[in-house]
């Protein structure tokens, strides 16, 4: 935890200093795919449109607050027949090959959002279809990325329980990644009632008020230990933050670009 505060301590100095740059880099020429990889809801419950709500969420935030072009993201979900406009379905596969091949075109930078359920081992993906259940373990995620975007700065956000655990495969010099939870702890929210998990939520939320990724992820878990502590949960998630040595003087550069 006092590596995390550290660093996201840092990230606040860095952001105060750099938060109206002389010219700001942009996410336009940058490639993100948003994955909703389950929809089961929490503790074996009915289903959930939390990860979905966040997926379509988090898709809209990236073109109308942070400036990506909108046919440079792409979205992915376990039941895309449900949903208009229609996402593409979330399969290893498909994700990795749609990564790729934006990336091949655009290539400024890549970000990959994905929430779901968690494990202590990796990351679900339509694990309430027992035949076709994936579970995507650090490595396949880390790769993942790897070949979609080498030596390019690069975004992971994992949204699921137990996230940290990706983090050591995901380090890279010029990436950033956060995660919802650290290694050995849950996240929350993604009951049937939850309209987003938290992390999701406060994602979100701070979007719309901060300028830079310098600031946001700060806000984030800033956002996420608040929620906790309001509704009682414990014990806390803490989510993760790291930042590779070429990407921590770039955050502030990276400015959000409004739409509204």
């Amino acid at each position: 935890m006092r590596k995390v505060a550290a660093v996201l301590a840092g990230m606040m100095i860095l952001a105060m200093a750099g938060a109206a740059p002389a010219a700001s880099v942009g996410f336009s020429n940058w490639v993100a795919v948003v994955v909703a990889g389950d929809y089961s809801g929490a503790h074996g419950g009915g289903d959930t449109e939390a990860f979905d709500n966040a997926r379509r969420d988090v898709a809209r935030t990236l073109v109308d607050q942070m400036g990506f072009a909108p046919e440079n993201v792409r979205q992915f979900s376990v039941r895309p027949d449900r949903y208009t406009p229609r996402p593409e379905r979330s399969t290893l596969f498909t994700i990795q090959n749609t990564l790729k091949s934006m990336a091949s075109r655009s290539k400024d930078g890549c970000l990959v959002y994905f929430t779901s359920h968690g494990a202590e081992y990796g990351a679900f993906l339509n694990a309430e279809d027992k035949n076709n259940a994936t579970i995507i373990l650090p490595p396949i995620m880390a790769e993942m990325v790897n070949s979609a975007c080498p030596d390019r700065p690069s975004i992971v956000i994992i949204s699921t329980c137990f996230s940290g655990v990706n983090v050591p495969a995901l380090k890279q010099d010029n990436r950033l990644v956060m995660t919802a939870a650290r290694k050995d702890r849950s996240s929350f929210g993604c009951g049937e009632s939850n309209v987003y998990p938290y992390f999701d939520q406060c994602f979100l939320e701070a979007s719309k008020t901060v300028k830079n990724f310098a600031a946001l992820p700060p806000a984030v878990v800033s956002c996420v230990s608040r929620m906790e502590q309001e509704t009682g949960m414990s014990p806390p998630s803490e989510p993760q933050v790291w930042i590779g040595g070429a990407m921590r003087p770039m955050l502030a550069l990276y400015g959000f670009r409004r739409s509204d």
